[in-house]
């Protein structure tokens, strides 16, 4: 008899031990933004960026997720496919969005290379089992209209190759704007950021709840 009670015991006892791992929370998932300046937030105070204000409005609309800001000002698309693998085995994200090109375009890098960077950053992402978010870039005409138009255009093309959804031209709105553009000409001042936040939204809102 008291074997039989130490023996139903000790069941209920290792119930108890493992009734919290049960009960524990999921992690919340983790959109990982890899960017540069302009998600950066280059010349303005960070929390005044529109990655983190994509946090707040997270909070604010009931979404779990928590944004994790792996962008670097001066950063190219080949710096970005360097640093994404060790941030997708670090933070392990749901949803990756791709916020790079603006600095291969200043600098009259070709196309195709960056095509094949923002490839293959789409690719590294799939396989860790995230969804893609793509943003459109664009540049100034004054560096030609040919390449100019060439460049726009690959963001569409890579987005319907890997079918992912494109955010339309990141600075709609705001590029050209001097009310909103630093003294420098290319970054957004702090009053731009929820209009770019606001360009980003549409796209990225139907991907939360998948």
């Amino acid at each position: 008899m008291k074997s039989i009670r130490s023996r139903w015991f000790s069941i209920l006892l290792l119930g108890l031990v493992c009734l919290p791992s049960l009960a524990a929370p999921a992690e919340a998932p983790v959109i990982l933004v890899l960017g540069d300046s302009l998600s950066a937030g280059y010349g303005i105070p960070a929390e005044q960026g529109w990655v983190s204000l994509l946090q707040r409005r997270l909070a604010e609309r009931g979404f779990p997720h928590q944004v994790v800001n792996a962008s670097i000002s001066g950063d190219a698309t080949s710096g970005g496919l360097s640093r994404l693998p060790a941030a997708l085995e670090r933070h392990r994200p749901a949803l990756v969005v791709l916020e790079l090109g603006a600095n291969d375009g200043l600098r009259g890098q070709p196309p195709m290379a960056m095509a094949s960077n923002l490839g293959r950053m789409i690719e590294l992402s799939r396989q860790a089992g995230a969804q893609v978010l793509l943003a459109e870039m664009r540049i100034p005409p004054n560096y030609g209209l040919l390449y100019a138009q060439k460049f726009q255009a690959t963001f569409g093309e890579l987005a319907k190759r890997y079918d992912i959804p494109l955010i339309p031209f990141l600075l709609e709105g705001v590029a050209g704007n001097p009310a909103l553009i630093q003294d420098d000409g290319l970054h957004p001042r702090a009053e731009a950021q929820s209009r770019i936040l606001d360009n980003v939204w549409p796209t990225l809102e139907p991907l939360l709840a998948r």
